[in-house]
């Protein structure tokens, strides 16, 4: 068997996936952010088997993957796969007046996220964080100057003192998704860098950030 048509298998087996409605509602969902199988549960009204059949259809087709919360471990989080975003429907969200991106101590992943926003969208963004730090991370400040990026050393600022009617609030990390409990309107499980606090951590969040960016400004409508 050649390469083409192992590709082409796999194509097949990904559309056939989606031949059923749940299922492309899941994956249109999660192309906006993750979700926790229970949240989707809820959201789609089904049983929890019948739920755990549709996932393991888009797993097994590779159109999802899992990860486990950096904050609650016996959490799991549900993420569109890379190979899948030229699949997913033309979802459209009316803009909102700004996008506030929150991680826990707003020093490293909501920083970086409302910088790389702003550069690939005219909706404004800000950041801020549930438990904010005194000082953004040296390692979210040195991976910006790594890529170019303007990086606004402002005091990491309280998700009190910054939402406002109209936001539209993403989280960047698992511990303040968890901690909102359904405030935010998206999430994204984005591994805190701060761990390992190395260039190549920081790096690999850069990198995930900006390409989830680029996939779901194009979802937004501005109003004409």
């Amino acid at each position: 068997m050649n390469i083409e048509s192992i590709d082409l298998e796999r194509r097949v087996a990904m559309h056939m996936a989606l031949g059923d409605a749940a299922r492309l509602r899941i994956v249109d969902a999660l192309s906006i952010g993750d979700l926790a199988p229970s949240e989707i549960q809820t959201w789609l009204d089904v049983s929890s088997n019948l739920l755990a059949h549709h996932l393991g259809v888009l797993e097994g087709a590779g159109l999802i993957e899992r990860s486990r919360s950096e904050a609650d471990r016996r959490r799991t989080y549900i993420r569109l796969a890379a190979g899948a975003h030229g699949l997913v429907g033309a979802g459209r969200i009316d803009a909102p007046q700004r996008v506030v991106f929150v991680c826990t101590a707003n020093s490293a992943r909501s920083q970086i996220a409302a910088a790389l926003w702003q550069r690939e969208s005219s909706i404004p963004a800000t950041s801020a964080g549930t438990h904010p730090a005194p000082a953004i991370a040296q390692g979210a400040l040195d991976v910006a100057e790594r890529r170019g990026l303007d990086l606004p050393r402002s005091a990491p600022r309280s998700i009190e003192s910054v939402r406002d009617t109209g936001d539209w609030v993403i989280t960047v990390c698992d511990a303040a998704h968890e901690e909102l409990g359904g405030e935010d309107a998206a999430h994204w499980s984005v591994s805190d860098p701060g761990r390992a606090s190395t260039p190549a951590a920081y790096d690999d969040a850069y990198d995930e950030l900006a390409d989830r960016i680029r996939a779901v400004v194009p979802h937004f409508v501005l109003a004409g």
